[in-house]
């Protein structure tokens, strides 16, 4: 049977880009198949889209999964998590490492009476200490954002199976090319897929791929709120997955190059990428990632954030900007972006501070990037030598968010 948008029988190289919001029906029995589930049919844009499904089912061969559901965001997908599994009396266990807006729906969530336990993933090895009879979720990110600590996702298995409570994992940094939450454990895999598998700065979605179940699940509390993804930006990101592998190779190689480079300057302090054989995370990384390390990094610059910031400004290729994982090389101070969502005194209890850098490399010529880097720095006057930062900070386990300033951005 010849495909009704080629009646010649010739194949586009692209899914086509569907706008429709509405479809007409060519039978009461095709509109049954399609709202009991039996086809992949489409009825109306909130409940599905021809071109997103067809990006779905990518984003869920690269992760080695039964399906997935794409969404408006990152933390759309993180939110629909959330509210699809908890409910009133969960405890729910976060790590201070993950990405700063997790702060505000936490508020959310604990305005619905959902119990949540904040560790910091260097404690990550202790997590059975603090699993409740009544925890129903472990939410986490390895590599983490921005500090780039690795959880052993084996081991979090082990701890959640104690209580049947479900493990998530965020594999945003890591991305599927390095690895594969699901083969280690994970119930559910979440990605900001605006970064690493968008990879152009042009689009902006989230991703959810797990079991046909979860994604059942999932498309009932997706088709309830709304967030499902426009066609253009489907069709978007199905054109950064032609290339995601070649681009998540190459960052990954400028990566290990530039923190081995790095490494070395007596300017930087902290850098912590689990590739070098001397982070903390490497032995765990090595065990659970392939085909390198990922392509982010973070470290300390001097030793107050007008070095960070004056080594920021010295950058000609390297571009200061928020996000990650894009064909551009980016840098960012976490304290002043990625966790401005979060009130100061929190910003730093996992082991950032004000002169944190975070870079995401992208697929330029590795020599460019590293003369960028040597120049900026030859210009960075250091008065005294940057210290060196103890990973493992005693913090209290539990924060609520009533102890901290309601901040909005």
């Amino acid at each position: 049977m010849s495909d009704p948008l080629t009646p010649y029988g010739n194949k586009p190289m692209v899914t086509p880009i569907v706008n429709a919001v509405n479809y007409e029906y060519s039978s009461f029995e095709v509109l049954r198949q399609i709202t009991d589930g039996e086809i992949d049919g489409y009825t109306y844009h909130r409940d599905d889209n021809p071109t997103v499904r067809a990006v779905e089912k990518k984003i869920a061969a690269l992760e080695e999964a039964e399906d997935c559901i794409i969404c408006t965001s990152g933390m759309a997908a993180c939110a629909m998590v959330y509210l699809t599994y908890l409910s009133a009396g969960d405890h729910l266990i976060l790590f201070h490492d993950i990405y700063g807006a997790h702060y505000k729906v936490s508020l959310i969530l604990e305005r619905m009476d959902i119990e949540i336990t904040w560790l910091d993933a260097c404690d990550g090895h202790k997590i059975a200490e603090y699993v409740k009879p009544n925890t129903k979720m472990i939410f986490c990110e390895s590599p983490s954002n921005p500090l780039c600590k690795v959880l052993d996702i084996s081991s979090l298995r082990k701890a959640a199976d104690k209580v049947s409570a479900l493990l998530v994992v965020d594999n945003t940094f890591a991305t599927p090319y390095h690895q594969k939450p699901l083969s280690l454990g994970a119930d559910i895999v979440v990605h900001s897929a605006t970064k690493g598998l968008g990879g152009h700065n042009d689009l902006m979605a989230g991703a959810i791929a797990g079991s046909k179940s979860h994604y059942d699940k999932l498309w009932f509390t997706r088709q309830a709120i709304g967030t499902t993804l426009d066609a253009y930006s489907g069709s978007l990101l199905e054109r950064g997955l032609k290339t995601f592998g070649i681009r998540a190779e190459k960052m990954a190689a400028n990566a290990m190059a530039i923190a081995e480079y790095l490494a070395d300057n007596s300017k930087i302090s902290n850098i912590r990428y689990p590739g070098l054989k001397t982070d903390s995370g490497h032995s765990i990384a090595a065990k659970q990632m392939n085909n390198g390390f990922g392509g982010i990094m973070a470290f300390d610059i001097g030793n107050s954030q007008d070095d960070a910031k004056k080594f920021i400004s010295e950058l000609k290729v390297i571009c200061h900007a928020v996000s990650l994982g894009a064909t551009e090389s980016l840098i960012c101070i976490p304290y002043l972006t990625t966790l401005l969502y979060m009130p100061p005194e929190r910003r730093t209890v996992f082991g950032v501070r004000s002169n944190t850098v975070r870079l995401s490399a992208g697929i330029e010529k590795t020599e460019i990037l590293l003369g960028d880097l040597e120049q900026a720095l030859n210009k960075l006057e250091i008065k005294s030598k940057p210290k060196t930062r103890i990973d493992t900070i005693e913090t209290p386990s539990k924060r609520k968010g009533a102890d901290y300033a309601d901040i909005r951005i």
